[in-house]
């Protein structure tokens, strides 16, 4: 009969232990995950679930990225952007091809207090619906401070002239002239962590080579021994100077490396990055998750293990 009332007594102190809830530090740390984490998180624990549901501040800073990317239209969005009572202050959607114009305006003008949009490769916006919402957020005065529109189709001089225009009325010329370097291996990495003055105030620019819109990177290496063009600064978009994947240095033409996963890369980076034991290629850093293990432990790319297995991956690897 003891035995009994002692096990009973240990296992109403284990339930109790496991229904304490979890450190205040979880709570803040759902203000900088992206929306697909914090779903994540709401299904852990009833107080999680609760915080997500009731509170607005895992809400604020809102980043849709894989895998949700390809789910998200305009009326999802709105429904999530509306878990910010109208205090959304970041708004980062990646490759959201399925967000049109309509979607969102309606989400800027719900939302006048966003100060950073960055909607890289959405695809279904067109210029002029980025134009009429940064027109809407900048009506109030230092409000919209970063626009990210990098992959959004035929955006033309004109479009750029007048978003920089817009976005500098509210910005002093020093600051406007202030701009940090871009790195080519160091592109598409968005973070609510980073200063405001190490961000620029646009994404895209006049590529000084070919004069086109485009993104244009910097070399990160000190001193630049380009041979090709001895006088004039590194830097133009990547068509113009290929760069390496791994440490975004410019590359010579007749000194690429090309690694498995097709991206190219400088001979120093190359010799240094593990290799197909079939093909001898390399993988860069993003793509590290796409090595394969041989019966004898040695690292296979997936190209040569669909060939060695006969089978081809259907997951999606962009």
């Amino acid at each position: 009969m003891a035995e009994a009332s002692k096990a009973v007594s240990l296992t109403v102190e284990q339930e109790q232990h496991e229904a304490e809830p979890p450190h205040q530090a979880m709570f803040l740390v759902l203000t900088y995950l992206p929306v697909y984490e914090v779903v994540l998180m709401s299904q852990v624990c009833t107080s999680l679930r609760d915080a997500v549901n009731n509170d607005i501040l895992p809400w604020l800073n809102l980043t849709v990225e894989k895998p949700l990317s390809w789910r998200l239209n305009d009326e999802i969005l709105l429904k999530v952007t509306s878990k910010a009572n109208g205090r959304l202050k970041t708004l980062t959607l990646i490759n959201c091809m399925h967000v049109t114009d309509e979607g969102l305006q309606r989400v800027v003008e719900q939302n006048p207090l966003i100060n950073k949009l960055r909607i890289p490769a959405c695809t279904g916006i067109t210029p002029e619906g980025v134009l009429r919402a940064v027109e809407t957020l900048c009506q109030r005065s230092n409000c919209l401070k970063t626009l990210s529109i990098n992959g959004i189709y035929n955006v033309q001089k004109d479009h750029l002239d007048m978003l920089i225009m817009k976005l500098g009325k509210n910005h002093p010329l020093e600051e406007q002239q202030k701009q940090q370097p871009v790195y080519y291996h160091e592109r598409g990495r968005f973070s609510v962590f980073k200063h405001e003055e190490s961000q620029r105030l646009i994404d895209l620019e006049i590529c000084p080579r070919c004069s086109e819109v485009r993104m244009v990177y910097d070399c990160p290496r000190g001193h630049c021994m380009r041979r090709e063009w001895p006088l004039s600064p590194c830097r133009g978009c990547k068509f113009c100077i290929p760069r390496c994947e791994n440490c975004g240095g410019c590359i010579e033409s007749g000194e690429v490396e090309e690694g498995a996963c097709e991206d190219i890369f400088c001979l120093e980076c190359w010799l240094q990055l593990p290799k197909c034991s079939f093909c001898n290629k390399p993988y860069c850093k993003q793509h590290t998750n796409w090595w394969c293990t041989s019966s004898d432990s040695s690292l296979i790319c997936k190209v040569c293990d669909e060939n060695s297995h006969g089978y081809t991956y259907t997951t999606d690897v962009l």
